[in-house]
């Protein structure tokens, strides 16, 4: 600093833009006091946030002062282009000292008449988020203690955007799952459906799903699967999966050639992804069904009887892996009163014990009562008060009796 006036100045900005009534403010409110504030207190004409976009690797305008073109333009920054995509190249603050086509990416800047410029990243931990920039139309340069202060602004703003990022995701990956898992199982006559759906304690809602829908033909399939990884992008994946099951089956696919189909497309689409399902069709008045596993756990089966057993099915990769050998669905005795569950991994897996033990334990609990009551007993002995680590998605189905 060069004098205690210019402290004072400084120390006075720093508690404008650390004001505890900030905090009340939602996202964009927010953002849009702070660009004002920090406006006025570098003597600035124009300021600017833009925000990374992932999937097109491009900064994005998101809020502005002064220029509010970006916004309503949707203004687009490849990284590493222009002004601020250099800054988010480098994860570094930089000043500018002569705006014109040859040093910004956007016209609007020059368009505008803004002489000089200063910027700095928006920075969460080691990822970016996005760039902060302000601007002036008279010849006046940035100082060192500009950009200091304006790395203040920069902390808050990337605070502020990862809360409301997290906040974004999770209730828009709610809202996913609250569309995609059933919120009631429909009826079907000569056959008893229970479910749960648990996402993990620590990351929201995930890609795991159970579904059940009858076909024109009455025959009822059941799928049940778990997408790679966790969050909105997941849950999107899950959605998409589901869907593509629902299509084949309801042009007449059987189990097996579903998955085969649905792991063409997803394949294609989805080169990155990866999943587990399992397919179940069955016909009310057949004591037989058709089941096939991608990758997935084994379902368990209990008959009238008899004690529970996973099923020995074909192995085949999970979906987004090739293959080229195809198996069929295996054909399996369905009696009335048998008992089926299906399952993600979420169950059976825990940290330090062995799969097999808990696949061991999971079989002790199926039989043939009631499927809300397995259901019920499942959760309970399995997961019982520790908070899931992993989504948990559980589905019984049995045969009624003499229906």
């Amino acid at each position: 600093m060069d004098s205690p006036e210019q402290l004072q100045t400084w120390l006075r900005g720093f508690r404008a833009l650390t004001d505890s009534s900030l905090a009340g403010l939602g996202f964009d409110d927010l953002l849009a006091e702070l660009l004002d504030r920090v406006c006025k207190i570098l003597n600035a004409d124009t300021a600017a946030i833009l925000l990374l976009d992932e999937e097109s690797q491009s900064l994005v305008a998101r809020a502005a002062s002064g220029i509010e073109e970006e916004v309503y333009q949707n203004v687009h920054v490849p990284i590493g282009h222009g002004f601020a995509g250099r800054i988010a190249s480098t994860q570094r603050p930089a000043m500018l000292e002569r705006v014109n086509r040859r040093t910004v990416a956007n016209p609007i800047l020059w368009e505008k008449g803004i002489q000089s410029m200063l910027g700095v990243p928006l920075l969460g931990g080691d990822s970016m988020l996005g760039v902060l920039h302000v601007g002036r139309l008279s010849q006046q340069r940035f100082t060192p203690e500009d950009a200091d202060l304006l790395v203040v602004v920069a902390e808050r703003v990337a605070l502020a955007t990862q809360a409301a990022l997290l906040a974004s995701e999770r209730a828009a990956s709610t809202l996913l799952e609250r569309s995609l898992v059933p919120s009631a199982i429909p009826p079907v006559a000569g056959l008893e459906f229970a479910a749960r759906y648990v996402p993990s304690a620590d990351r929201g809602v995930g890609g795991d799903w159970y579904d059940v829908f009858q076909l024109p033909s009455g025959e009822v399939w059941i799928t049940v699967g778990d997408v790679a990884g966790h969050g909105l992008r997941s849950a999107v994946v899950m959605g998409r999966l589901r869907t593509m099951l629902r299509v084949h089956a309801f042009a007449g696919a059987g189990p097996d050639e579903a998955l085969d189909l649905t792991n063409g497309v997803f394949e294609y689409f989805d080169p990155d992804e990866m999943a587990t399902a399992v397919c179940v069709a069955m016909s009310p008045s057949s004591n037989e069904v058709l089941v096939c596993s991608a990758g997935h756990p084994p379902p368990i089966l209990t008959l009238p009887g008899g004690q529970a057993q996973t099923l020995e099915l074909e192995t085949r990769p999970p979906l987004g892996v090739a293959y080229d050998r195809r198996g069929s669905a295996a054909a399996v005795r369905f009696p009335p009163g048998a008992m089926l569950v299906l399952y993600t991994d979420g169950l059976v897996e825990r940290r330090g014990q062995s799969f097999t033990a808990r696949l061991r334990q999971l079989c002790r609990i199926v039989n043939t009562d009631a499927p809300d009551l397995v259901c019920r007993r499942i959760m309970s002995r399995l997961v019982g008060s520790a908070p899931p680590q992993d989504d948990i998605a559980l589905f019984a189905a049995r045969r009624i009796v003499d229906a």
